[in-house]
């Protein structure tokens, strides 16, 4: 997965992301709390409230089971709420999640996949507005660490986030130790970065590992949430600073060759795990990743580490990129009060601590969480203050035409790292494509 533009935690699962807004659609002005409708089982003398049965779909249930959990913890914390879960193989799952919606089937309750399906959603008045909820509820929303941002459309919430992941410094203890240099600290700099890099080149191994993605290399530049993949009409000046970077360590032979990468189809969890490589900015979603690997001795190296992502020198340290994986309402859905129930539990506290005890990173961050992230088996050393962010920055803007601005960015992006075209060559492509696309 690529994260293209992500205080949280880690992961063990991908992240999706995508966006929700009713055209017009919105909550009622003062919901309350859910209320199922009633029914009369005596209990004590006192009438029991019938059951009420909400739908909510996502995607690869059975195996996931941050979301099972989760869903057991609420349905405990709520038994007049029962969740119906219409498990979707992730491949099929946008396909058959729009003929639900479109079909007006009665699904409640959905998680986004896809941040490119988000802003379509909106459009088409396909996710409820959650504002008036949240105010009545007293959400605080500062726990997201912003990423709630990316589904506040023109000032309103349509989603709430329930994952995250945001990229960090994954770095080989091995090749740090047979240079006798300090591992990577939580506040490092990318000029630290890439003088580090080019220090711990040599005899076989790669001061450090850009990805074949874009994001690798562009989220960087929109690390410090000035400026999102559409700003064309900077003609992209924003991302210079880190092609120079990546152009300069491939000519050092400090990364793997762009196109050996691409022809040899190698993935990033392989060139990390095969123990030649000594830095590598990637997701959180490859901590279980490495440590599934290192627990049955398939990497090669005997230790590693993460640190938080390196910082532009003007940014302050904690601040990162990623994506969100939100859950919102069917405006179309009779049970609007008891999917929210449902919403505003999956995406709390209670909910995060259920994510966090199979290793995957929650949408809500705090202390004991990311403790509890780390203290699972075969986490390395430091973990906790590693993922400890203060700002994650969505890699993508949900906003009409950003997928297809976000594919002309990766065709542009391999002609540079190819050397078809210089940085300069590649930015003013993707500023006068962007513009096409735009129509401006």
């Amino acid at each position: 997965m690529r994260f293209k533009r992500f205080t949280a935690v880690f992961v063990a699962c991908i992240l999706a992301c995508s966006l929700l807004a009713g055209c017009g659609g919105g909550a009622s002005s003062a919901p309350a709390a859910s209320t199922p409708a009633a029914g009369s089982t005596p209990s004590g003398g006192d009438a029991a409230p019938e059951q009420v049965t909400i739908q909510v779909a996502t995607w690869d249930y059975s195996s996931n089971p941050s979301v099972s959990n989760a869903v057991a913890a609420f349905e405990t914390a709520h038994p007049e709420i029962k969740v119906e879960v219409i498990d979707i193989p992730s491949a099929d799952y946008n396909t058959k999640l729009s003929v639900m919606l479109n079909g007006g089937d009665g699904l409640d309750a959905f998680f986004i996949k896809d941040a490119s399906s988000t802003f379509d959603l909106y459009t088409k008045g396909q996710l409820l507005d959650l504002t008036d909820y949240i105010a009545a509820d007293n959400i605080d929303m500062a726990g997201y660490n912003g990423t709630d941002t990316p589904f506040n459309i023109e000032g309103r919430q349509y989603g709430m986030p329930v994952r995250t992941d945001y990229y960090v410094l994954y770095y080989n203890k091995d090749i740090f130790d047979a240079a006798k240099v300090d591992y990577p600290s939580n506040d490092m700099t990318w000029d630290e970065f890439e003088e580090l890099a080019i220090q711990l080149t040599g005899d076989g191994k790669y001061g450090a590992h850009f990805h074949t993605w874009q994001a690798c290399v562009e989220n960087w530049g929109v690390q410090d949430g000035k400026n999102t993949i559409m700003d064309y009409e900077t003609g992209y000046d924003f991302f210079k600073p880190y092609y120079d970077m990546a152009v300069r360590l491939q000519d050092a032979g400090a990364i793997q060759d762009f196109g050996e990468l691409q022809s040899g189809n190698i993935h990033y969890s392989g060139a990390f795990a095969s123990g030649n490589v000594a830095m590598m900015p990637m997701g959180t979603w490859y901590i279980a990743t490495i440590a599934e690997s290192m627990k049955k001795g398939e990497a090669n190296l005997s230790a590693w580490g993460v640190a938080t992502l390196p910082h532009p020198a003007d940014v302050p340290a904690g601040y990162t990129v990623g994506a969100t994986t939100p859950l919102v309402i069917n405006p179309s859905s009779a049970k609007q009060d008891a999917a929210w129930e449902f919403v505003k539990f999956m995406s709390s506290v209670d909910s995060a601590m259920e994510y966090a005890k199979v290793g995957a990173i929650p949408g809500r961050l705090n202390d004991e969480i990311l403790a509890q992230i780390a203290a699972l088996d075969g986490m390395p050393e430091g973990l906790a203050e590693a993922l400890k962010v203060t700002n994650i920055v969505p890699d993508r803007p949900i906003v009409a035409d950003v997928t297809e601005v976000n594919d002309m960015l990766g065709q542009e992006h391999s002609l540079i790292m190819l050397g078809e075209l210089s940085v300069d060559e590649g930015l003013a492509e993707m500023a006068e494509r962007a513009g096409e696309i735009l129509g401006k």
